[in-house]
């Protein structure tokens, strides 16, 4: 089974994302990104799948998944069953740690931790349990600490002695392969098209699909409609410019983000975040004057 392409969003001004979801959630289906991943289970027990690899998990597991390597947690649930928590994830390029490496020779375990990523890597109970609460206060971090939590996560995975290596070693993830899939390369095209206007016969163009049979794959893959899908990408791609484009006003980042109606913007944000755009900021503005 192909998997489907998760696009990644990490925020301007930063270097990796760090967030949390329950059960059930629309990233869990087997899929990959170029991102690598850091895979923390706070609760619930099931199967895992890294590559060719196959096991159970449970509360505590800790997994690093390399470049392109497709992974996926499904918890053994009842139907209708929800976990407002189920795990905490860290995602970042694969050039930052290739670049820590080479700024800080001391951390010579950081190349080996990379190579090591790519099969995919299951670390040990003592290590998932040093890591846990660095993971859980990462997710609302800022600034220098973040950094330093990040630094310490990284040092503790390269420095386990238990790691322990998922797929086979002759596994190679094929992206090439993986992004032939019509509804994957549609998932890249509204990434590097986000801010722009597109509709979805577009998109069933670049699929090589009729609009309905592509409309009906992509809810599959994504667990909702294009339009649900896009938007909340723009929202999040908002939010990361009203904490960073202090100069742009509201207005302005949401004919940015994609949005060409000011009310739909706000309504949209409502639904997603619970406030509007302005209130938004100005929480984050008293949140930097407290600090």
């Amino acid at each position: 089974m192909t998997p489907d392409l998760e696009v990644v969003q990490i925020g301007q001004g930063q270097s990796f994302t760090a967030w949390a979801h329950g059960w059930p959630f629309h990233t869990v289906r087997w899929h990959f990104h170029p991102e690598l991943e850091i895979h923390h289970v706070v609760a619930t027990s099931g199967h895992y799948y890294v590559g060719d690899f196959i096991g159970d998990f449970g509360p505590g597991n800790l997994v690093l998944t390399g470049p392109n390597l497709p992974h996926n947690w499904v918890s053994h649930m009842a139907p209708g069953e929800t976990v407002a928590l189920r795990n905490r994830v860290l995602q970042f390029p694969q050039d930052l740690l290739l670049r820590l490496a080479d700024l800080f020779p001391d951390t010579g375990g950081f190349q080996a931790l990379f190579a090591q990523s790519r099969r995919g890597v299951v670390f040990s109970d003592a290590t998932s349990q040093a890591c846990g609460p660095i993971l859980a206060e990462l997710i609302g971090a800022k600034g220098p600490r973040r950094a330093a939590l990040f630094l310490d996560l990284l040092a503790r995975l390269a420095s386990d002695p238990g790691a322990t290596c998922l797929a086979s070693d002759a596994y190679l993830p094929d992206p090439s392969g993986f992004m032939t899939d019509g509804v994957n390369k549609a998932l890249a095209f509204i990434n590097q098209n986000l801010t722009e206007d597109f509709a979805e016969t577009d998109l069933a163009l670049v699929a090589g699909m009729t609009a309905s049979a592509f409309s009906r794959s992509f809810r599959r893959h994504t667990g909702m409609g294009l339009v649900e899908y896009v938007n909340r990408l723009r929202i999040n791609l908002a939010c990361q410019m009203l904490m960073n484009e202090v100069a742009m006003t509201v207005t302005e980042i949401c004919f940015a983000v994609g949005f060409n109606n000011l009310s739909n913007f706000n309504r949209q944000f409502l639904r997603r975040k619970g406030m509007n755009p302005s209130r938004f900021r100005a929480l984050l503005e008293a949140n930097q004057l407290a600090a």
